[in-house]
């Protein structure tokens, strides 16, 4: 063995030594993820779960399922999202090419004038390469040729960062699933607000009628000098302030439809939706299966859980950057200065083959800090899938009791605006034999008036829990 090979393998000793050397105080925080939840939601066990219904068989009316089925076609910002799983999916290719070997193939073409008194000259003057011919000047230069060259991944540096990239990517496809969820939750949640100011609406126009004619009986009544002027001032007041008060809900209409269309892709439009029974709609049994299920449905916990495996990935590929990378570098093809001897072989023939084994020496600070940094990521990512699995617990047990206490409120507001419907036709009859006055008269007709949209209220937030729920258990996307 020569010198030269020697100091070759020394080199190369070196290099893996201080590499080696460079690791030895890294150490990776292997953080564990806790993944165990309660056995059940509130005690109570349920095999079913809700999250599988598709939404299309969850939301029965025909115009709220056209108006999602065209948001998922429409919606811009789902739209840009989709575009975000192609850029992920574009990092995959990007990774696997890093690993495999680079070919190119290539042609080029030159001319060089070398002074006659140099030694270069002075060796192209003297050498005849072709017998009875002279070298051309200035000499041309003709190149045809394949190179190659490969990084070996010896330490999976490289598959390990296509690894990271492809569980990104997957993240991304559970990021754009969770996005359809909500996507679905708030335009249902609009549509449900929008019929319910309809209702409202509706009642407003009733109660208002209703106060007109009682202004027109206070109106006899006062010339007949049994009220004052007071009592038809009170009357023709609150009979203004309802008229006033339809306004201010007809707005609220144009900015709910604004909102649904804005979700559904279109410029502002009316809104086709079923207004009718409103207070009528049943509500549906909810099974809200075990808490583990929410592992598999909810899809921010699936994205949060792909999240966590890139990042672990990321640590072991940026700890493999200490490491010696090893690169053969190889290439072959023909030169001449004349195209005619060009393909020629073995004269024109070239070829080069080298092996390159690099390991980083004096600038280890810059590749420290990525490590540390992807560590701390890789802790921050098990937080996150810890708190994604916390937030999606509590959001099912919070939605649960809410149906539950809506339930019993909204039974007991139903019996309230009967008693005030029926406390209106009283007060009017006894108002008309003076056995009751004209305040008891407006009071119960404003009390009636305010029970009655306090029930339109409770039963959209009715509505919207059935929503939550159904996007809390990690139902929609599938």
């Amino acid at each position: 063995m020569n010198n030269r090979n020697r100091i070759y393998i020394y080199a190369a000793i070196v290099c893996i030594a201080v590499a080696f050397s460079a690791c030895k105080n890294l150490a990776i925080v292997n953080k564990t993820e806790n993944k165990s939840v309660p056995a059940s939601y509130n005690n109570v066990t349920d095999s079913v779960n809700t999250a599988n219904v598709k939404w299309k068989d969850f939301f029965k009316d025909p115009q709220l399922s056209t108006l999602i089925d065209s948001a998922l076609k429409k919606n811009q910002e789902l739209n840009i999202f989709l575009q975000e799983i192609q850029i992920a999916r574009n990092e995959i290719r990007t990774r696997k090419g890093a690993y495999l070997p680079v070919v190119g193939i290539g042609a080029g073409a030159g001319v060089e004038k070398v002074g006659l008194y140099t030694s270069q000259g002075a060796s192209d003057a003297n050498n005849n390469i072709m017998p009875g011919k002279a070298f051309p000047d200035p000499l041309p230069n003709y190149m045809i040729g394949v190179t190659a060259s490969w990084e070996v991944d010896i330490w999976k540096k490289l598959r390990n960062a296509k690894k990271a990239a492809l569980y990104k990517y997957l993240s991304t496809v559970e990021g754009k699933n969770f996005m359809v969820t909500n996507l679905i939750s708030e335009i249902a949640n609009s549509y449900y607000e929008l019929v319910a100011l309809d209702n409202q609406l509706e009642i407003l126009k009733s109660n208002i009628e209703i106060q007109q004619n009682a202004l027109e009986i206070v109106k006899l009544e006062k010339a007949a000098a049994k009220v004052t002027e007071l009592a038809v001032r009170k009357f023709e007041a609150e009979v203004l302030k309802n008229q006033s008060r339809q306004y201010y809900i007809m707005q609220q209409i144009t900015e709910t439809e604004n909102r649904i269309n804005f979700l559904v892709g279109r410029f502002p439009q009316s809104v086709i939706r079923n207004s009718k029974s409103f207070t009528e709609l049943p509500i549906d049994s909810i099974h809200s299966g075990i808490p583990s299920q929410l592992l598999e449905n909810r899809t921010d916990i699936k994205q949060a859980e792909q999240g966590l495996i890139a990042a672990k990935l990321d640590v072991k590929a940026a700890r493999a950057e200490f490491y010696p990378s090893l690169r053969i570098k190889a290439g072959a093809g023909y030169g001449a200065f004349n195209p005619r001897y060009l393909i020629q072989a073995p004269q024109s023939l070239l070829y080069s083959l080298a092996g390159d084994l690099m390991a980083p020496l004096i600038n280890r600070n810059a590749i420290k800090a990525n490590f540390y940094s992807a560590n701390s990521k890789q802790v921050q990512a098990v937080y996150n899938y810890e708190r994604a699995i916390l937030r999606a617990h509590i959001e099912v047990v919070n939605q649960l009791s809410n149906i539950n206490n809506l339930k019993k409120s909204y039974d007991l507001k139903n019996k309230q605006v009967q008693a005030l419907t029926q406390s209106i036709d009283i007060s009017t009859t006894l108002f008309k034999s003076a056995r009751a006055d004209y305040m008891e008269v407006l009071l119960t007709q404003r009390d009636a008036l305010d029970s009655k949209f306090e029930l339109i209220e409770t039963k959209k937030q009715q509505m919207n829990a059935m929503v939550n729920i159904y996007q809390a258990l990690g139902g929609g996307w599938k």
